[in-house]
């Protein structure tokens, strides 16, 4: 089947309503992207960002009149638009994102391999993945830092936490370079979804990762090392949990903040923990610290 793809251009205050008109027109889908290359790195907590220029794609039946949609659009926003059509050839658009996902080398050791790929170094670490709808591929920033930094550590036998494992990557990772057992807690119960069948397609026995909402996580658990690649506004507001959860001596890696909130995030660690120095990233920042006794 062949669709057609509408693309319009517009600002920010005007995308809501133009994407409604989409829908309402008969769209089967509306794609909105940045049209100028403005980063938004992190949102604040309830909010919900938008570029100020973007480009919003939507998605119609290949018999759609073109003339009559366009000048219905015209009239439901009541302004000019600029906008243009094009053909589209059928394609499974739930598989179209696997071929931005390659094979990347995280470290020395450590390979992290989609699951439709071949590794390309068989005697190496391979981690098979699979994100699902979890986040967590090791291409972002903050992911790729904890992955480096987890392969220089020496994990033999350890009990380690994962906390916010989205795809269960980080966690994963840590079982196939030595740990013993992973804690695996998300608040998605969709991640710990994707983060057993991830577990695995890599071969993990049952036994060796658990999987925990938040609120069921066992008050006796403690970790060698704990993993933290969330947000910097989480990481200082669960600077009590992940501190008790980090056994005395234990190492603790937090990642998923920008550089410029390293103080910020570190603070309310630093009566319990000393840090070593951050690893940048594209402004993104891993931070890495051992417990004190």
């Amino acid at each position: 089947m062949q669709w057609l793809q509408l693309i319009v251009g517009s600002t920010r205050d005007a995308s809501s309503a133009i994407e409604d008109a989409m829908l309402e027109l008969g769209a089967v889908s509306v794609t909105l992207e940045d049209a100028a290359d403005q980063p938004i790195l992190e949102p604040g907590v309830g909010e919900t960002p938008l570029w100020d220029n973007c480009t919003i794609k939507a998605l119609f039946p290949d018999d759609t009149d073109t003339n009559q949609t366009t000048a219905q659009l015209q009239q439901l926003v009541s302004r000019p638009l600029q906008l243009s059509w094009q053909q589209l050839e059928d394609k499974d658009w739930s598989q179209e994102w696997k071929k931005y996902f390659s094979p990347m080398k995280c470290g020395e050791r450590l390979w992290i391999c989609p699951s439709w790929i071949a590794p390309p170094d068989p005697e190496g670490i391979n981690l098979s993945l699979d994100p699902g709808l979890a986040f967590g591929t090791g291409s972002h920033p903050t992911t790729h830092l904890c992955l480096r930094w987890l392969d220089q550590q020496d994990l033999t036998g350890q009990t380690v936490i994962d906390y916010g494992c989205g795809s269960g990557i980080l966690g994963i990772a840590a079982l196939l370079l030595g740990a013993e057992k992973v804690i695996a807690v998300d608040n998605d119960p969709q991640a710990l979804l994707a983060t057993r069948d991830n577990a695995e397609r890599n071969n993990i026995a049952a036994e060796r990762i658990s999987t925990y909402l938040p609120e069921e996580l066992p008050e006796d658990i403690v970790g060698e090392t704990m993993l933290a690649n969330i947000l910097a506004a989480p990481l200082i507001e669960l600077a009590p949990k992940l501190t008790a959860l980090t056994a005395s001596n234990g190492l603790i890696c937090l990642s998923g903040l920008l550089e410029h909130q390293i103080a910020a995030v570190s603070q309310p660690y630093l009566a319990r923990f000393s840090f070593a120095d951050p690893a940048i990233e594209t402004e993104w920042a891993q931070l890495a610290a051992r417990k004190t006794a």
